[in-house]
Formats: structure tokens, sequence, C-alpha cells
């Protein structure tokens, strides 16, 4: 349930396989009945079987009549494919010219929906079977029946049958949610158990991941159902959601603190085993018998935030939830699943030189420039290595483009391509003397393979092509033309024209990750600047403050497409050296949206009462907005105007808000500016490194009784002090990093400054403290 949150695969792999195996079986039973011979019924199971695979993807989602508009344009897409196809195949030249031009087609098309996606697979597929089965005028009412036949029957598949239902995978999908949360806690409690370690580090933080992508799904789902079970609204499944994750969020920054406690966190871990055994009633017992006999913070906020998600659990459970207002998704569901790479894709500038008037294209139109492009090529070498079988090198080419945006993605895909090729070659050939002369055993085979190939194609590509390499090897075992010479020749073809489709993809106005990342982090800048602001709105008191829920979930969706663009360049390809860079960012931005989700939470507790705090989150606001978008003013001087309201507010300097608001602060000056490399480095090397230095008041005298606070960049307290007689201050930074130093004292105002603690030698950090000032007014904003 965890690993496929609604089920949504499986879902996909069994109604492919059904829809394809009756949709064969309807097929060869009407050319049988109407007396067809052996190569007509061939061609009618092979149309009709492809029609109904590719119409069981296509009528995923929606009501009855959008499923029966959609299924009543598959006839006429193969219908005009094998029209053009049997209209040029006596003309080799001609053929393979018009087979380029609908490759360009079958791509340009997909601007107008998903329906059309299938739309353009389908000419193309119509085009292919006719032009290279050399299908003639008299033959084209027959094959246009089969498709006929095969769409009636994948229509009716998919309104009984296969019909989804978006309540009960609403239901899976939530389910899911508590099972990935149950796994971040396991992982929390190993954490707890035998200590922290950089791979368990980085172990919680993909299982956090997860969660916020099942939490994404939740609010795709919830805007699909109608209505939903018990009258809920989707906008309080959202609240839920979201407070059960801010539950979990809080035990991760529990857990990390507690990790160098051994006794207090034994105790913590035996709760947290309970949780993730899924007994929540001994773990709620346990967690209030923990927070009674709490003797640090730490523990506390463990048994706090297992409390919490218990709360949410049993309150959603008991008395349903109350409805919170209107709901817009922060994204919608694409073929079962969230959007691709090609969603953050879609604004990025293609490289090249300025006069390339392909780069002025949109993304639709220049990747079917690139298809275009790929698939002449893939004729020509494949024809140099076989004039029947170059087709393969035309599938490969044409494919790379498919699901991928940028170089990168061509080119992982294009290699796993011929891995899975590769790989299947030799158990297709294994597998094909064991069924041979075996009907069934051959039908249960190719059965199987299109149902693993497609549960595990989200996985990676490279299974499905495995799978498909093993049913291919079948088919061809039941035409009597299979031989270990043709696999071995389609392994060439598919290496030709993957090797074509990575080319063009590098030279052919390509689009750099890196290039999409940085937009994809400037949009994840914007939506944090509209959440600051909407922030700076509720502590104003302004009426119709945007709600933060839906603010959080569209940042947590950038969060996902930033980790998805940023994939290939964390796998390493050739061009791709600067992997450990990237981390680095993609850690950066998870911490800056992991403080955002803290900062929403201090908020749900009801700190929203200090007009004070208004300005510094306008003033992060402005250094995210010129983040994303960089404007007229210098971003240095943002940076300050920040720092400055951060400091001279009127809350107090351990006040949960501030803290979470100079943590974004520090977090976006590293984002624009680089500095401060290795920050997040997780876990840093211990080594006490001592701060020291004075604190003076607004005369510039040494000042006593100042209170001193070191916050770590998770936001841990690590270190606190008061200031001498003299003045003089000494803390111990635990490891090498960066620290926020609050300073507080009695009529000054509070003060916050970064400091960089460096393995081996000592800081030293003197404070000046200002007399306390009046408040700002609540109108004014800093720009």
């Amino acid at each position: 349930m965890g690993s496929d949150p609604g089920m949504t695969r499986l879902q996909s792999a069994v109604s492919a396989a059904v829809a394809m195996t009756t949709g064969l079986a309807v097929e060869y039973l009407f050319a049988t009945l109407t007396g067809a011979g052996p190569q007509a019924t061939l061609v009618a199971v092979l149309l009709g079987a492809i029609t109904a695979m590719m119409g069981s993807m296509a009528l995923t989602g929606g009501g009855a009549w959008p499923k029966v508009r959609t299924a009543a344009l598959f006839p006429v897409a193969m219908g005009l494919g094998m029209a053009l196809g049997i209209a040029v195949a006596p003309h080799t030249d001609l053929m393979l010219g018009v087979f380029v031009v609908v490759m360009f087609t079958a791509v340009f098309v997909r601007r107008f929906g998903i329906p059309f996606f299938f739309y353009g697979f389908m000419v193309w597929m119509g085009y292919f079977f006719a032009a290279f089965l050399h299908a003639t005028l008299q033959v084209l009412p027959a094959m246009l029946l089969a498709v006929v036949i095969a769409s009636a029957w994948v229509l009716v598949l998919c309104l009984t049958v296969l019909r989804g239902n978006p309540g009960r995978t609403l239901a899976r999908t939530r389910r899911a949610f508590g099972a990935r949360a149950r796994a971040v806690v396991r992982l929390c409690a190993t954490l707890l158990a035998d200590g922290p370690s950089e791979q368990l580090t980085r172990r919680i933080h993909a299982a956090q991941a997860r969660l916020a992508e099942s939490a994404l799904m939740v609010e795709a789902w919830s805007a699909e159902v109608t209505v939903l079970p018990g009258g809920v609204s989707a906008a309080a499944v959202r609240r839920t959601t979201m407070d059960a994750q801010l539950a979990i969020d809080l035990l991760v920054t529990a857990c990390a603190q507690l990790g160098s406690e051994p006794e207090p966190a034994g105790r913590a871990a035996s709760v947290l085993d309970l949780f993730a055994r899924h007994d929540y009633d001994a773990a709620g017992q346990a967690a209030q018998t923990l927070l009674a006999r709490a003797g640090t913070a730490p523990v506390r906020l463990v048994a706090v935030a297992v409390t919490d998600y218990l709360g949410v659990v049993r309150r959603a459970d008991r008395d349903g939830l109350a409805d919170t207002g209107e709901f817009e998704p922060a994204v919608t569901i694409a073929m079962g699943a969230l959007p691709g790479s090609a969603a953050a894709a879609g604004d990025v500038e293609p490289r090249g030189r300025a006069w390339n008037p392909l780069r002025r294209l949109d993304f639709t139109t220049r990747q079917a420039v690139q298809v275009a492009v790929a698939g002449g090529l893939a004729i020509v070498l494949g024809r140099l290595l076989s004039e029947q079988r170059y087709y393969w090198a035309v599938i490969a080419a044409f494919v790379a483009f498919t699901g991928t945006a940028t170089r990168s993605e061509v080119f992982l895909k294009s290699v796993n391509r011929v891995v899975g090729t590769l790989v299947g070659l030799g158990a297709g050939i294994g597998l094909a003397h064991l069924t041979a002369g075996h009907p069934a055993a051959v039908v249960a085979v190719i059965i199987g393979s299109m149902f693993c190939g497609f549960y595990l194609q989200r996985l990676s590509y490279a299974y499905m092509i495995f799978f498909v390499t093993i049913m291919v090897s079948q088919l061809y075992s039941v035409l009597n033309e299979f031989s270990a010479g043709l696999l071995v020749l389609r392994l060439e073809e598919t290496a030709i024209g993957a090797a074509v489709g990575v080319g063009v993809g590098l030279v052919l106005t390509p689009l750099s990750t890196r290039d999409t990342v940085r937009t994809t982090e400037r949009a994840l800048a914007r939506t944090l600047g509209e959440l600051l602001n909407a922030t700076a709105d509720r502590f104003e008191g302004h009426a119709g403050t945007a709600d933060l829920d839906a603010k959080v979930r569209v940042l947590d969706n950038d969060l996902r497409q930033l980790r998805l663009v940023a994939a290939p360049l964390v796998a390493a390809v050739p061009w791709g050296g600067g992997s450990r860079t990237t981390r680095h960012r993609l850690m950066l931005a998870a911490t800056l949206v992991q403080h955002t989700h803290r900062l929403v939470a201090v908020l749900r507790r009801g700190r929203a009462n200090d007009r004070s705090l208004a300005g510094p989150a306008r003033a992060l606001a402005d250094v995210a907005a010129d983040v994303a978008d960089p404007g007229e003013t210098d971003l240095v001087t943002l940076l300050g105007l920040a720092e400055t309201a951060l400091t001279q507010q009127c809350s107090p300097a351990d006040e949960p808000v501030l803290i979470e608001l100079i943590h974004l602060r520090r977090l976006l000056h590293e984002i624009a500016t680089g500095d401060e490399p290795g920050l997040l480095a997780e876990p840093a090397p211990l080594c006490v490194t001592e701060i020291r230095g004075h604190v003076h008041g607004a005369t510039g005298s040494p000042l006593s009784g100042a209170t001193l606070t070191l916050v770590d960049a998770h936001g841990h307290q690590t270190a606190r002090a008061t200031s001498a007689t003299d003045g003089a201050f000494t803390l111990q930074a635990p490891r090498a990093g960066s620290y926020v130093l609050i300073t507080a004292a009695d009529r000054h105002g509070p003060s916050a400054s970064t400091v960089l603690a460096h393995r081996g030698r000592g800081v030293v950090q003197d404070i000046w403290l200002t007399a306390r000032r009046q408040c700002h007014r609540p109108d004014v904003r800093l720009r």
C-alpha cells in the first residue's frame, strides 16, 4: 500500500492486461465467426490488442460521456493513419518521408490535452501497421472494423469492470499516507535506538519526501471525487492531512535532537515502536506516560508529536471532518499519477544560438521537431543495418521523447531502453524455448509480461522494456519467426535509435537540466513569497487572508517537481558532474520547505497575534520574490532590510515564529548567493567550537545578565548562556557549521546574528544591543 499510494499502478497494470487479453480474444472470436483467413485474423488480433491496451490508459478517470467522446475518435485516429499508410505504401521513399511527418504530427497534437496524446499515438500506430504490412485499400474496411470492435469493447470494459472509483482510490491513498507516516516513525525509532548516521539521515529525508508525495496525491484525488464519504469536504481532508504531516515533521525534529541522549532516547523509541506497528492505542497511552515523565524538551516534543498525530486520526475516524472552506487543488491527477517533468519544463528556454528560430518555438512544437529529426536519422541509420527491421530503431528514437523533457531525461530513458532490451534478450530466449509448443504457456507469459511491464514502469523504464522484450520473443515464437539472431538484431537497432535520440536531444535545441532546475527553484521561491505575504496579512489581521494550507501544498508540489527535474543530475549523467552541488541545493530547498511547515504549525497554535512580525515576514517575502523574479532593487539590499526587520521587531528573542523567520532568511540568503558552502552537510563531524565575546548595551558599556541562545541550522537549541558582569559570554557549538545567535536583555531590543563555527578554531563574536524602541506601525511595509 505504501509503495503504491491509491494502488494506481496496480489498477493501471490490471486494466492494460485485461483490456489487451480480452480485446485479443474478442477479435479472434469475431474473425473466426466471419471466416477470416490466417493473415487477416492475425492483423485483426494485433490491431485489437493494441487499440484496447491504449484505450484502457486513455479512458481512465472522468465520467461516462467524456469516455464515450474520447473512445469515439479512436477509429478516426487509427483510420487516418492506416489510410495514409496504404496510400504511400507502394512508394518506399515517399512512405518514409510521410512517416517522419506522421511522427511530427503525433507529438505536435499533444498540446491539445491528454486524449490527443493517445490520438497521436494511434495515428502513428495505424500508419505503421498499414505501411509496413503493405496493406491495400481492399483490406482497409476489415482493419477499420477491427479497430471499431476493439474501441467499443474497451469502452464497455472501462464503463463496467474496469471503471475506476475515485472515492475508493482516495481512501486507499489516505491509508497509504498513514503507512508512509509509520515508515518515517520506524526510521526515527531506529535513529533513537542506534544513534544518528549519514545514511539513516538520508533515509529519513527520503521517507519524508515520499510522505509529502502521498499527501499531494490525497490532495489531487480529493478534487476528483464529487461527493466525499460522509459529506466531508476536500478542504477538510487537506486540513487533516496537513495536521498529520506537521506532526510527523515535529517528530523528526525532536528525534534529531534526542539522537545523542541514550537514556531518554530509549524511552521515546519504545513509544515510536508501538506507533510504527500500528498499535495506536498503546502508543497513545505510552506517549501520555512519556509526557508526564519527560525531563527534557526533545522528549516532550516526541510525546506531543505522537499525541497530535493520533488525535488527528481519532477525530477523523470518530467525528468526521468539519468543512473548512472552498477547495482548489494544488496539483491534479494525470493518467492516474502526479504530473511529470514536462509540467515544470514548459516555460524553460532551450539552449542554442540566438539566431536559431527553433529556440522561439513552444515546448511541444520543439519536441515534435526533435522527434521528426530523430526519426529521419533512425530510418537512415537503421536501414544500413537491416532493410526490414529498421523500424525498431525508429521506435526507440520516437519513444525517447515521450514522457521526457530535458536532455538528461532523454539520455536516461534511452539507456534504460537499451539495458532493458539487453537483459530481456537472455530471458526472452530462455522462455521462448521453454514455452515452445505450449500455447497456454505462451499466452500466460505474454499476459504476465504486460502486467509486470505496466506495473513496474513508473519505477524504471528498463523494467518495462525487459518485459516487452520477453513478450516480443513469445510473439515471434508463435509466428514461427523466432531466433536468437532476430533478438540480437532488435538490440542493435534499438541501440541505434537510442543513440540517435540522445544525439538529437543534445544538439537540436537541447533543454538543459540545470536550466530547468533553476526555473523550478524560482517557482518555489515565488510560492514562498506568496505564502510569506499571506502570513504577514494574517499578522496584520486582514480579512480574507489566503488559505495557508493551500499555499503550503503548492510549495510541497514545487519541491516535488524540483526533485523530479533534478533527479538525472543527482543520478550523475555524463555532463552532470555537479551532482554534489545539486544534492546540496535540494537539501537547502527541502529545509526551506520544512521550516515553512514549522512556521505554519506555529501559526496553527494561535501565535499570529504579534503585529510587529508582519514587517519581517513582508521583507522576507520581498527577498523570495526577488529570487524568483529579479527586480530593480539589489538582492543584497533586500536581504539587509530583512535582517534589519528581524532585529527591530518587538517579539521575545525565543518567539517560535521569529526563530523560523530567521532560519528562512538564512536559507534564502544561501540559495540566492551560494554563501556558506556545506551549511547543511548531514551530519557534520563532531568537534566542539568555542564561541566567545562580549555583550554591549545601548551606551556601549558591558551588559550583564543578557541571555544568549545558539540555534543550529535545523532550529535546534544547542547552547545557552548568560553574560557576566563584564559582558563576557562563552558558548560551545557542538559541530562546525552555521548557527543563529539570539541575544535578549531587559530594556534592550533583541539581536539575531549568524555565526559560522569553524572546525578546530574558536570564534569571537561581540554583540551590541540597542535600546528597546517602539514597535513599527502595522501599516508600514518594508520594501
